[in-house]
């Protein structure tokens, strides 16, 4: 976004343009070409590739399937009567996530000869969806890999996920805010065979549940969440600290040790956890955490705490942009430094102080989950100022609309900065005159067409120019054409809307075309809002997205996808217009390519409005009696009554984005 400015000095935001911005020949441009622009290397490896088609892939190694089309399925789907946009979700991804995180830890521990084994949680308000679930709680029975709940209705989908489990017994750790029925619940659930933890975030928390424990003679397992003085970074850095939501002092840990020591519970006590924030880019930052954590844990069971349990949070971050440096989409580590970093340092700590090796455990949801699903959409068309074909002024033309015509016709790499002025300057002229009634509507118009006759011009020649000044540098964006997206951000993207999350997005086909137009991306919302104009790059953030140019006289469709959506989008999503849940398919590979194995509809109008309390068939009554109305006064035929309330009835059965066919 541009930093509003003087109109003397640069394009106002309401006069942004739209138009296409060329990038130069596609004579020699490849695959690979598409594939560096865009880096899927960087972020989609091993999962997503470009082939020789010029249609991005995905691919499961593990299961011997070859690559599958994204494109393929969204017109397959299309043609069960599943229109875009579609969230596809792909189980094998988060079975393969899944295992690389327990094999990293399983090399660390076997690196360091540690004696304590990995356990690890899903933390479900990542992603509450039941297929997502249920597959991970599967995927994860050969791991004990168990769930973590942060309120009450976390706790019942956990309890009845976690029942399927006949062998081992995963963890389930039980955060958040707790009344009595939630730790009724808990502890109620041990005779079921669970293993909650039970983590104590706030001192009052532990009167409760001891009051609870001895009425129902369960002695539970206790966690005490601990406020490190090691600092996250980035937007979620604020999670540890003095001042952080959740969490104990030392001070308050000390005194729940006394309080369970005098009733001579302090056997309860056997987990320590902490947790310093979401998408942590920096390894030093989890080094930090983890050698003050491993210092209170020690001290704890050095207090006579039958300590067990080490929880070192989530924060083990997903490099969006492909970059695998410190910046807030991406990371300076992969998972095995991860991994090493966590496993070396409890060791130390433990081995230092004669303590035993604690059972690991991480909540590392959006590691798991981000990867496995993947957003397509289509593009409903772009906003375009014709600019071509301008004709010299007539000889009795105003003297603006001469001087403008010369100041385009001059226009070349020596003298971009003054003719952007002159541009400016000529436009204001032209508008002044005409709101005093000086400069017809005709002259106008023609004058804004040399403006951006202008802009264009310059732009296109500022691709050879170095060292910028800001009012010309931030002209390509402001000069970038807006494809309008068959999307609601809101719903499906709304961390981009609400905390500038950067998520990957690329074309699915066209990919052995040079894309020849730089663009945004703006989403049909009635909302300002509901945009994308900052997009990765292998260095820096970028304000534009190299698309392909749309053919007005072909049919044919032009497919995005956003990539690495499967962590907390689906849920945090809203329902700003009442665009509701698109359609989803779940997809498994197979060897010989793919099967759908399930398909959940998206939200149809009727049951969006039923979130705002409206009764469908109290419309149609309405709508009815308003038609019959009309009938009787003679303000509507028979014929156009009978097709505006079929319309209306179809309507409100249909799915709240826009129909366009494949």
């Amino acid at each position: 976004m541009l930093n509003s400015q003087s109109e003397s000095s640069s394009l106002s935001q309401n006069d942004r343009a739209v138009v296409d911005i060329p990038l130069g020949s596609d004579l020699g441009w490849t695959v690979s070409d598409s594939e560096k622009l865009y880096n899927i290397e960087g972020w989609g490896e091993p999962y997503f590739a470009v082939n020789q088609q010029g249609n991005v892939t995905v691919t499961l190694e593990e299961v011997g399937s070859k690559p599958i089309e994204l494109l393929e399925i969204a017109k397959s789907v299309s043609q069960q009567g599943m229109g875009l946009p579609l969230l596809i979700r792909f189980p094998d991804i988060l079975a393969d996530r899944l295992a690389r995180l327990h094999d990293s830890m399983a090399q660390a521990i076997a690196r360091y000869e540690y004696q304590g084994n990995y356990q690890g949680v899903f933390p479900i308000k990542c992603n509450q969806n039941r297929q997502l679930i249920e597959a991970l709680v599967d995927y994860g029975k050969p791991y004990q890999f168990g769930l973590e709940a942060g309120s009450k209705p976390e706790l019942m989908i956990a309890l009845a996920c976690l029942a399927s489990v006949k062998e081992g017994q995963p963890l389930l750790m039980c955060n958040g805010y707790k009344d009595r029925e939630y730790l009724e619940t808990a502890l109620l659930a041990t005779k079921l065979g669970h293993k909650p933890i039970i983590v104590i975030e706030q001192p009052p928390e532990l009167e409760l549940l001891i009051t609870i424990a001895q009425e129902l003679e369960i002695s539970p397992i206790i966690g005490l969440r601990a406020k490190l003085n090691s600092k996250g970074i980035g937007r979620w850095g604020d999670s540890t600290g003095d001042r952080a939501k959740f969490g104990l002092t030392v001070a308050e840990i000390l005194h729940i040790v006394r309080q369970l020591e005098n009733i001579g519970k302090l056997d309860w006590l056997q987990l320590l956890h902490f947790h310093i924030g979401s998408q942590i880019s920096a390894i030093s930052t989890v080094k930090h955490a983890i050698r003050e954590a491993s210092q209170i844990y020690v001290q704890l069971a050095k207090l006579g705490a039958k300590m067990q349990y080490l929880n070192v949070g989530g924060g083990l971050a997903v490099d969006y942009d492909g970059s695998k440096t410190n910046v807030p989409a991406s990371k300076n580590y992969n998972m095995q430094n991860y991994a090493n970093d966590i496993v070396a340092q409890v060791k130390d700590a433990c081995d230092q102080s004669g303590v035993m090796h604690p059972i690991l455990i991480s909540e590392s949801g959006r590691a798991i989950a981000s990867h496995q699903s993947v957003l397509l959409f289509d593009v409903l068309g772009k906003s375009q100022i014709c600019y071509d074909n301008l004709c010299p002024p007539s000889p009795t033309a105003h003297l603006v609309i001469k001087n403008f015509w010369d100041t385009y016709q001059e226009i070349n790499h020596t003298n971009l900065q003054e003719s952007y002025h002159d541009a400016i300057e000529f436009k204001q002229e032209a508008l002044s005159l005409f709101n005093f009634g000086y400069l017809s509507l005709v002259e106008r118009s023609q004058a804004e067409e040399l403006y951006w006759a202008c802009c264009r011009q310059i732009t296109a020649m500022l691709q050879d120019t170095e060292d910028l000044p800001d009012e010309l540098a931030s002209l390509p964006q402001v000069m970038a054409s807006t494809y309008y997206i068959n999307l609601s951000i809101f719903r499906s993207a709304p961390d981009s809307w609400a905390i500038d999350q950067l998520f990957p997005i690329m074309p699915l086909h066209r990919l052995q075309e040079k894309p020849s137009v730089k663009g945004v991306l703006a989403d049909i919302t009635c909302d300002s809002d509901g945009k994308i104009d900052k997009f990765i790059d292998r260095q820096q953030t970028k304000n534009t997205l190299e698309l392909h140019p749309l053919d007005s006289k072909s049919p044919a469709p032009y497919y995005l996808g956003m990539f690495l959506v499967g962590a907390y989008q689906e849920i945090m999503g809203n329902l700003h217009n009442l665009f509701g849940d698109t359609n989803v398919v779940q997809i498994k590979s197979t060897s010989s390519g793919y099967e759908v194995e399930s398909i959940v509809r998206g939200d149809t109008i009727e049951t969006v409005l039923e979130y705002v309390h409206y009764d469908s068939k109290d419309l149609l009554t309405i709508m009815s009696n308003q038609t019959e109305l009309a009938l009787q006064n003679q303000q509507i035929t028979s014929e156009a009554a009978q097709k505006l309330l079929l319309n209306y009835a179809s309507t409100l059965n249909s799915y709240t984005y826009l129909n366009l066919k494949i």
